[in-house]
């Protein structure tokens, strides 16, 4: 496994989420109000057809880098994938599940980088 800032796996997992079209983006850097990630990064899919493809992109980039999570939740489902990269945790809804859920609310006060 290879250290990588958390910052930019962030930035990186952006980029991969944007490579299968996942829209409404952002990264919101959490340290200051939670001490299990520095970042969070939530993005919508269309379809859970869609929402499965990112989450699985996410992995195969970063297997690539050798960077591994520690969980992987609901992949079976596809209307919420959860990726826990230690610093790093990333959620791709169905886009009903995340207006439902609006975690970006929870977080507000947290600095959003869209």
């Amino acid at each position: 496994m290879i250290f990588i800032i958390p910052e930019e796996f962030a930035q990186k997992i952006k980029s991969w989420i944007e490579d299968k079209n996942g829209v409404d983006i952002e990264v919101i850097n959490v340290t200051e109000m939670t001490s299990i990630a520095n970042y969070f990064v939530i993005a919508s899919g269309s379809s859970e057809r869609q929402v499965k493809a990112i989450a699985d992109n996410i992995e195969y980039e970063a297997k690539q880098l050798e960077i591994f999570p520690k969980n992987i939740e609901g992949q079976r489902e596809g209307r919420w994938i959860l990726l826990d990269y230690y610093d790093v945790i990333i959620h791709i809804f169905h886009a009903e599940e995340r207006e439902f859920y609006n975690l970006e609310k929870l977080w507000k006060s947290s600095p959003v980088n869209r």
